[in-house]
């Protein structure tokens, strides 16, 4: 069964557009309103930001024939078991007949403080996948297939995000992929271990300016951690549970 990508490309853009333009909106508010959060936090705590991304993967749900699938996004139904923690919330799972067909995560880094979220971002990454599985092999969602796990992230296209970054390692060398590597090569870097080490059935980055508000414009920077590779796998995915 041919797999249908809900023209992602469409879609994308108009999620980028809405992403800054919602962050300009919340920024806007917090200036008129004189708080002095008008800065960058103005644009987090509105939340909502990657909604469009979200309404991307629900399109591909249905259109890959799982309409009927139970597609949460509520805080009060995305709560999964984990293993080293009682739960963990979710940006967005899909159950299907009982089955836990997929659990995705949408994560967003805007500058100018790209290294310590940098290293929050791997961190949750990371634990939150390993928890998961563990999770699973303790049989947390009973006895099923295993689940698409997904991570999408969107970083801003800065000065910052794209400057070669230095390490001090003072006892071991770093690894040499990240040596000299930006904030973006990093998140690529990263997605694409996530994907190797298997902690993530996809994971994907794309960069984008300010600017976009205005055209949607991204950009991505490798076919192995590209929005298509992650929209194709997921697509292929639901597909696969429909087909059952």
């Amino acid at each position: 069964m041919a797999i249908d990508l809900a023209d992602y490309e469409k879609q994308s853009r108009e999620a980028v557009q809405a992403f800054w333009g919602n962050r300009e909106m919340a920024r806007q508010k917090q200036i008129e309103s004189g708080n002095i959060d008008a800065g960058e936090r103005a644009g987090v705590t509105a939340g909502k930001n990657m909604d469009g991304f979200v309404a991307l993967v629900i399109d591909l749900v249905r259109n890959n024939g799982l309409g009927h699938a139970d597609i949460h996004q509520g805080r009060a139904v995305v709560t999964l078991p984990g293993y080293f923690r009682p739960t963990k919330l979710w940006d967005l799972v899909v159950i299907n007949e009982g089955r836990l067909i997929a659990a995705v995560e949408f994560k967003s880094q805007v500058g100018p403080s790209f290294g310590n979220n940098f290293n929050n971002r791997t961190e949750e990454a990371i634990g939150t996948a390993h928890d998961l599985w563990t999770a699973y092999r303790e049989g947390a969602f009973g006895k099923q297939p295993r689940p698409f796990v997904g991570w999408m992230m969107m970083v801003e296209d800065a000065p910052e995000s794209r400057r070669p970054v230095t390490d001090r390692s003072p006892h071991f060398p770093v690894f040499k992929e990240f040596a000299g590597a930006s904030y973006q090569q990093r998140y690529n870097i990263l997605c694409q271990r996530l994907m190797q080490e298997q902690l993530y059935s996809a994971a994907a980055i794309i960069t984008s300016p300010r600017t976009a508000s205005t055209n949607g414009a991204y950009a991505e920077l490798d076919d192995m951690t590209s929005l298509k590779t992650f929209v194709t796998s997921f697509a292929g995915h639901i597909a696969a549970e429909a087909a059952r």
